[in-house]
């Protein structure tokens, strides 16, 4: 097992105790829910750079990194729609995104081909993050332009999740209907 694999795994593991944290109601259980998801996320970017600098890339790496990645996310998004900080509808747009990208990419590969992460799609990533992370904040109840940031940080990761679902499915389409969308 290589230390590449074993920070992502252990990016896994962190994610039942993050949720322990946002689930809890005592003090500081959000605070220690903020700290744990921003580990686990920083721990997204160490794996990969472990995996490139010292030869490390594996397949088991390349299946498990970005499911680890999914698998934080949609925890995060399935507690907040349970605690009312985001709508079902929104959340339902977010994971139908990541299940149509991951179904494009098994199309591909039965085709032979590989789709690679799209920049739409490394935004997404890193813009969800920030999003979570600003509506695990204390500061998510600030009001800005009328709305609170969680409300924003709602929109705004569901908007560029859309994007980014858009472009992956321009790109792809093709793998499917054997003509490329215009």
């Amino acid at each position: 097992m290589t230390t590449a694999n074993m920070i992502t795994l252990a990016r896994i593991a962190l994610i039942p105790v993050f949720m322990f944290f946002l689930y809890s109601d005592f003090s500081y259980a959000n605070i220690i829910a903020l700290v744990l998801f921003s580990i686990a996320s920083l721990t997204d970017g160490v794996d990969g750079y472990i995996a490139r600098k010292y030869n490390q890339v594996t397949n088991f790496g390349k299946f498990i990194d970005p499911l680890a990645d999914k698998l934080l996310v949609t925890a995060a998004i399935l507690i907040f729609v349970e605690q009312g900080r985001m709508p079902a509808i929104m959340a339902i747009i977010i994971l139908s995104r990541e299940f149509v990208v991951t179904s494009l990419r098994v199309v591909a590969i039965s085709q032979g081909k590989v789709i690679a992460a799209a920049r739409s799609g490394k935004i997404k990533t890193v813009t969800q993050i920030i999003c979570i992370l600003i509506m695990l904040s204390p500061f998510s109840s600030f009001v800005l332009f009328h709305l609170t940031l969680n409300t924003l940080a709602v929109w705004t990761m569901t908007l560029v999740t859309l994007y980014s679902g858009y472009d992956y499915l321009k790109n792809s389409a093709h793998l499917i209907t054997g003509e490329a969308m215009k």
